[in-house]
């Protein structure tokens, strides 16, 4: 037998994850409209319509750890993220997101965190973001705050993040890479809002709140096509 990589393993898990859920979905009734704790989704940056991607390559320079960018490519897995609490603060899955929340965002494929440090990027000498930890494990630079309008973050509403230990917010501007990973946007830290800031959640699972008991199980979730 040849060796398997563990991230065709993790994509082929996560596929048959929303078959799944497409079975399931049958008899949950409507889709939520807020998006909630456990979901795994993309997020798209409106203004530039890439979607926040990662993959096992390392930034040549700054940190040197695994780069983050944007994409366009809609089907790719490798831009799904777990929406998580933070170490101090769990967040039970299914309960909705509140604005002003702070989260972790973990890269599905490669069990890595969202994160952020004072180290230039590559191309626009903005703040450098990366994805930092191990099996979901990282430290508190991995911490982001959402930003939106009401009360919990809506599915149709476009929101920011805000990284928590250094103020940036997670923003795209239309740098694009060369080889070896040709045509994909930087994705970096900008200290004050504009419309490069801007996300909005699009497809993905989306985990329903309990409607179970203390000590049942619960298996509710809602989701969208890739």
């Amino acid at each position: 037998m040849g060796h398997i990589h563990c991230g065709a393993i993790t994509s082929f898990l996560l596929t048959l994850f929303v078959v799944f859920s497409c079975i399931c979905q049958l008899s949950l009734g409507t889709e939520l409209s807020f998006v909630t704790c456990g979901s795994v989704v993309k997020l798209l940056n409106v203004k530039h319509n890439v979607r926040l991607h990662s993959h096992d390559v390392r930034y040549g320079s700054g940190s040197g750890q695994q780069s983050v960018t944007g994409v366009t490519a809609v089907e790719d897995s490798n831009s799904y993220w777990s929406i998580r609490g933070t170490r101090d603060a769990l967040c039970q899955r299914g309960t909705p997101v509140k604005c002003g929340q702070a989260i972790r965002l973990t890269h599905v494929n490669t069990g890595r965190n969202l994160h952020s440090h004072y180290f230039a990027s590559p191309l626009s000498s903005n703040q450098e973001v990366s994805a930092f930890g191990e099996e979901g494990e990282g430290d508190h630079l991995d911490e982001w705050t959402v930003h939106c309008a009401g009360s919990v973050w809506k599915r149709e509403e476009a929101i920011r993040f805000r990284h928590k230990a250094t103020d940036v917010l997670l923003s795209v501007t239309g740098e694009q890479y060369g080889r070896p990973i040709h045509g994909q946007m930087e994705v970096h830290g900008m200290a004050s809002p504009s419309q490069h800031s801007l996300w909005k959640a699009m497809e993905g699972i989306f985990m329903k709140p309990s409607e179970i008991s203390a000590g049942g199980q619960d298996y509710s979730h809602t989701h969208t096509e890739f």
